[in-house]
């Protein structure tokens, strides 16, 4: 600090600087975490950036908190981006907060961490319920000796192997090959008509035979597939396709530790730890009905003291730490199935489900294809008309950016007629869309905006406070794409930026709740204006059906049924397999064209004409927008992918899955 002529205490560039970033830290973690902090000093601290979730260990935030006196308690809950220590007095507690706030620590990858701390009442934390293993999981440590690793490990030829007993491919985060038969991965499945020569490894049979020996498996697999992880790589989450594989999966870890994370359709998670030389089992509701995957990472969050030991990942916070990850490499052995798949879980069982036509693009260049004429045709079309539905911005939304720091940068990726540009004046905030037409209309309204390819942002990397994409990744047409536009929105976050991004759900009904997408016929005109127009609501109440057509759910979207009035059809969509959605139904379909019916010309622009056939009684043309709806737990497994944000959080609202990120 310095003194002004007038003997007032001036804050200096830096001061000021750290009071605003300590205040938002404050701020965030009450907003998302409903962590409480207090003005008066006391024993506790919560450490903003001081946590597992942002890769600082255990032992390395002791080093810098224990300079202070000693710690009574360190709690680092799992995943999350701070800690709380207490101290045995306050006098300690209040010298730790002078001197580390606002400092630097070098993080387990060698990046530098700011800290920021402030006073809690008590450092607490709401622990998780027992957690068991997923019924039909099995963990064996030490299921081979450290010489049948090294033997297995050297047999894995990645490079100069000429022969035809194996297929070896490298995907986009992995090295793979396949013994037996190979896995395709477009399909999930194989081709049991074309084995490959050779069979397994002759060393893995033994190895087999002893397995089935001790009762560990059931039945000798005949296929393999081996993976090699880099560190920081994963697998998304996924159920091994039922009508491929018998029950019995079985996985072997070799070189290093690992958690696997297993998530019940129902929301319940269960994070594994698999050490190494370890052998996973799943049979029955595990292998069925839970997805397995691991997240996308360089170190896991273990138990302190017992790092290395298999099962599951307790909720003592008290406990946990980092363990940084090596090369692993793991032997995945299946048994092709022979007879059809009659388990007892027949909402994921793709034998048993009811098939969905095939519809999606095979290539990037497909995909852009449908993209141009069901996504960027159609808005430049129905710009006018979309706009003079978006009014009412959604409450969670308008909440994030009434929370962020008074002058934060803030991007709108895909910000459509600008709904959300002018809710927090304190912020600096500018759109894109790749839609002119709705550019044109954010520029009337005095807002900054520009057009551009949400791929490829003409923003410089690490410029934004934060982002929103809300409603967008969905009109992506495969998961890479979907994965990259998430990707492009990291990149303009600065360390510690957050980003908030709301997609459809598939989930329309969800913890025995309809969306208000499905009860939207019974919604008053008095409720629209706190109904949220960017969900699937839209088709409801403020895109309602031509003059003459039923309000019957049934009939509530035309594709090439008849419709009751006249005899009239509407038009065909051409060249696409896509089913088109019938609104206010549930989605039956990831991949879906859902209707626009322009009404009449709001605002400016063109007057539209009247199609279909003589004598057809609706003038209203019908657009077909694509969607991708996302399931639960698909938009997080898209997001960690990207390797380096956290997930603050994610929830459910109003028919989208929501997440918020946090760029490490």
């Amino acid at each position: 600090m310095n003194v002004n002529h007038k003997g007032v205490l001036k804050l200096n560039k830096m001061e000021r600087k750290f009071l605003r970033k300590q205040s938002k830290a404050r701020h965030v973690l009450l907003k998302h975490e409903g962590i409480q902090a207090v003005s008066h000093p006391t024993q506790s601290l919560v450490v903003a950036n001081g946590g597992l979730g942002n890769g600082v260990s255990r032992k390395q935030l002791l080093l810098a908190l224990e300079k202070y006196g000693p710690v009574e308690a360190l709690l680092m809950p799992p995943n999350k981006p701070y800690a709380f220590v207490t101290y045995g007095s306050i006098e300690e507690s209040k010298e730790a907060y002078a001197a580390l706030n606002g400092k630097e620590i070098i993080d387990d990858l060698g990046q530098k961490i700011f800290l920021y701390l402030n006073f809690v009442e008590k450092a607490q934390w709401k622990k998780l319920g027992l957690q068991a293993l997923p019924p039909g999981l099995l963990v064996v440590e030490e299921i081979i000796s450290s010489e049948d690793e090294k033997m297995l490990l050297e047999s894995v030829k990645w490079t100069g192997d000429t022969s035809n007993q194996n297929f070896q491919k490298s995907l986009k985060y992995r090295r793979v090959k396949h013994f037996g038969y190979e896995f395709h991965y477009e399909n999930n499945t194989v081709d049991k008509d074309k084995p490959l020569p050779g069979g397994l490894p002759d060393i893995c049979n033994s190895i087999l035979e002893k397995w089935l020996k001790e009762g560990y498996i059931k039945h000798k697999p005949d296929q393999l597939t081996i993976n090699q992880y880099e560190p920081g790589h994963g697998i998304p989450a996924h159920i091994d396709t039922h009508s491929a594989f018998e029950d019995e999966i079985i996985s072997l870890s070799l070189g290093s530790a690992i958690v696997m994370d297993f998530k019940h359709p129902e929301g319940a998670t269960v994070q594994v730890m698999l050490p190494r030389r370890s052998l996973l089992v799943m049979t029955g509701e595990s292998r069925y009905l839970w997805t397995h995957g691991i997240t996308p990472r360089k170190f896991d969050t273990v138990q302190a003291s017992e790092q290395f030991r298999g099962g599951i990942i307790t909720s003592d916070i008290g406990d946990l730490t980092l363990n940084k990850r090596g090369m692993r490499t793991s032997f995945t052995f299946r048994k092709v199935r022979r007879m059809p798949c009659n388990c007892n879980y027949a909402s994921v069982c793709d034998r048993q489900r009811k098939a969905t036509p095939p519809s999606l693009p095979e290539s990037s260049k497909a995909a852009l294809q449908l993209e141009q004429e069901h996504v960027h045709h159609v808005y430049e079309e129905i710009a006018r008309h979309f706009s003079s539905t978006r009014h009412s911005p959604w409450p969670r939304i308008e909440e994030f950016l009434k929370a962020l720091p008074s002058g934060s940068i803030v991007a709108d990726i895909g910000c459509g007629n600008g709904k959300y540009l002018g809710i927090n004046k304190e912020l600096y905030m500018i759109g894109c869309d790749r839609s002119r037409n709705l550019v044109d209309i954010c520029r009337e309204r005095q807002f900054q905006a520009f057009v551009c390819d949400a791929l490829a942002v003409p923003i410089r990397s690490g410029s934004c406070d934060a982002c929103i994409s809300i409603a967008v990744i969905h009109h992506f047409a495969t998961a890479e794409r979907r994965v990259e536009a998430l990707q492009e929105i990291a990149r303009l976050l600065r360390p510690g930026g957050q980003a908030l991004i709301y997609v459809w759900a598939m989930e329309q009904e969800y913890k025995n709740q309809k969306s208000k997408y499905l009860r939207g016929n019974r919604i008053s005109q008095g409720d629209k204006e706190e109904i949220n127009s960017d969900t699937p609501v839209e088709e409801l109440l403020e895109n309602q059906m031509p003059d003459g057509v039923s309000e019957d759910p049934a009939l509530s979207v035309p594709s090439t049924n008849n419709i009751k009035k006249g005899g009239c059809k509407s038009r065909n969509v051409p060249n696409s397999e896509l089913p088109v959605h019938r609104n206010r139904t549930s989605f039956h379909s990831q991949d879906v064209l859902v209707p626009w019916h322009l009404k009449g010309n709001p605002g400016k622009g063109k007057v539209v004409e009247p199609f279909g056939p003589a004598g057809c009684p609706d003038p209203s043309p019908v657009f077909h927008r694509y969607y991708h709806v996302f399931r639960d737990g698909e938009l997080e497994a898209s997001c960690k992918a990207l390797g380096d944000v956290s997930i603050l959080q994610s929830y459910y609202d109003q028919g989208n899955w929501c997440v918020i990120l946090q760029k490490v």
